[in-house]
């Protein structure tokens, strides 16, 4: 925070602080005009959103191998606790997705989107894009052959197990680990004084991505399929107002807890990715209190899992285009769109374009034709944005719940963990 300074007649007066997530909010704003004003040159700022994004993601696998490893390890010796966290992460997630789902199906059963809606496509989808997901691929990725190819590839899920497993070995073996223990807490502490350094510019990145995004899409597209976009806009506000009352249901204080993990929520809805706020998002949850431990195994396992705005806006883009190619969606129709939803959405989560590849799973289901996602596709951006800030926040509330219900074994953090000064009171 600022300190004081000296004015020319010797006395002491404070200097003008704008909290980080206001300066991240006035560079979406700035952005958003230079984009729809003067669009040329929104498009040539594009590099340093993109120098910005690619700043966090090197310091993501080291902060989650590290983070998992250490809870883990400071776990190790609590199993029945370690298996609590697990079940209440996995229970959480499956109510999570069914809720979201519905509130998806509910939102189009109201407001009906897809009816007459314009069916030329506004985008395009990926070449060859699967349909289906090979389930024994699937798991033998997540065990890496190769963890070094692995973590260079930046694949979040192999990485995770490879630390959960590492975590667990050094917890068997006792004194011997304690070396590698302090030095993968050095490695915790750099990264996170790194996140710091790097996250000190999202203003201005947020400012050159947002230019860029309206520069190169432009509203036509929205207007042409505003309904949809505004259905699901408000999916997400009766989404965050679920989580506000689940918060609220712990013990928690909603609006503090939301005020608290404004930055990571704001840089989600400007970069568009989840992965990008892992390392803020994990220092702003130990500063609001939560031990290193449940933060550093919840929170990795919620990114890979617990899409929750992602996995409403899964259900409402295919029920948007059912009726659009006036496909009945009766009881039938309706309870496999919320079956296939929810195993499609933990399914994708380690596959290429696995949001998309979840859509075209539920549509074949339905029998619709994958080209039908082309519709949608140009304002896939646009509706990103929210979806991934809901995303982030749905991860708070898990972290909270785990944090309430994990037990007392859990909650007992003996090593200490802060990696930054307490969140401030007021």
């Amino acid at each position: 925070m600022s300190g004081p300074a000296i004015a020319a007649d010797g006395k002491t007066k404070k200097r003008l602080h704008i909290p980080l997530p206001i300066q991240m909010l006035i560079g979406l704003a700035i952005g958003l005009v230079i984009g729809l004003l003067w669009p040329e040159f929104g498009k040539t700022l594009r590099p340093i959103g993109t120098a910005f994004v690619a700043a966090v993601q090197m310091i993501v696998i080291p902060i989650v191998f590290a983070s998992v490893a250490l809870g883990i390890y400071r776990m190790g010796s609590e199993m029945r606790a370690l298996g609590r966290v697990a079940a209440i992460c996995l229970v959480y997630f499956y109510l999570a997705t069914i809720v979201s789902v519905v509130i998806g199906l509910g939102l189009n059963a109201i407001f009906h989107p897809g009816l007459g809606a314009d069916l030329s496509a506004t985008g395009k989808i990926p070449a060859n894009l699967a349909v289906s997901i090979d389930w024994a691929q699937f798991f033998l990725d997540m065990i890496p052959s190769n963890i070094i190819a692995v973590m260079a590839a930046q694949k979040i899920l192999p990485t995770l197990v490879f630390a959960i497993l590492f975590g667990l070995a050094m917890a068997s073996t006792g004194a011997v680990a304690t070396p590698l223990v302090k030095v993968l807490e050095a490695v915790l502490a750099a990264t996170f004084k790194m996140t710091k350094w790097i996250t000190g510019t999202a203003p201005l990145a947020i400012t050159a991505i947002m230019a860029w995004l309206f520069a190169t899409q432009g509203f036509n597209t929205v207007l042409a399929l505003a309904k949809l976009v505004g259905v699901m806009y408000l999916g997400l506000a009766v989404m965050l107002v679920v989580f506000w009352i689940t918060l609220a249901l712990i013990g928690e204080k909603p609006f503090a807890v939301t005020r608290q993990v404004m930055e990571p929520v704001i840089l989600a809805f400007a970069t568009r990715s989840s992965e990008v706020t892992l390392p803020i998002h994990m220092e702003k949850l130990e500063r609001m209190g939560v031990p290193n431990k449940i933060v550093s195994v919840v929170l990795p396992l919620g990114y890979s899992f617990n899409r929750d705005g992602s996995i409403m806006y899964f259900a409402l883009a295919v029920t948007f285009l059912a009726e659009a190619y006036h496909v009945p969606l009766d009881g039938s129709a309706l309870l496999t769109i919320l079956i296939t939803t929810t195993i499609a959405s933990k399914g994708s989560a380690n596959v290429p374009s696995g949001g998309l590849v979840a859509v075209a799973m539920v549509l074949t289901a339905i029998g619709l034709p994958i080209e039908a996602l082309a519709i949608v596709a140009g304002v896939d951006a646009f509706m990103d944005m929210g979806r991934t800030a809901i995303n982030v926040f749905g991860n708070t509330v898990a972290v909270k719940l785990v944090q309430k219900f994990g037990g007392a074994a859990v909650l007992s953090d003996e090593t200490p963990v802060s990696l930054s000064a307490p969140v401030d009171a007021t």
